[in-house]
């Protein structure tokens, strides 16, 4: 999704970022100017801020929400490669006894 060379920010300074939006007044495009980010981050970052504070849009996913989402979208990735195995395996052993 992201490019190699996407510049990785700390948590404290994405939320002191967001902070600086809500208390200034200022748009996120001016804020992210101000701070020199892009400002298609800084409204990343404050539309996830705002959906984890449930004033997000209806249906939106919170943090909490997305990231049981990626454990459980692996958890099922995992559960395939599971069947597939015991497929191949059940496959080998009806040959095995056709002999």
């Amino acid at each position: 999704m992201g490019s190699k060379y996407t510049k990785r920010y700390a948590e404290e300074f994405k939320r002191d970022a967001i902070a600086l939006v809500d208390s200034s007044g200022k748009t996120v495009t001016a804020v992210a100017r101000e701070l020199g980010i892009s400002s298609e981050s800084l409204r990343g970052w404050y539309r996830r801020a705002k959906a984890d504070r449930g004033e997000g849009e209806p249906g939106e996913l919170t943090g909490a929400e997305r990231e049981e989402l990626k454990r459980l979208r692996k958890e099922v990735r995992e559960q395939q490669q599971t069947i597939e195995i015991l497929k191949r395996a059940t496959a080998f052993f009806v040959k095995e006894n056709d002999r």
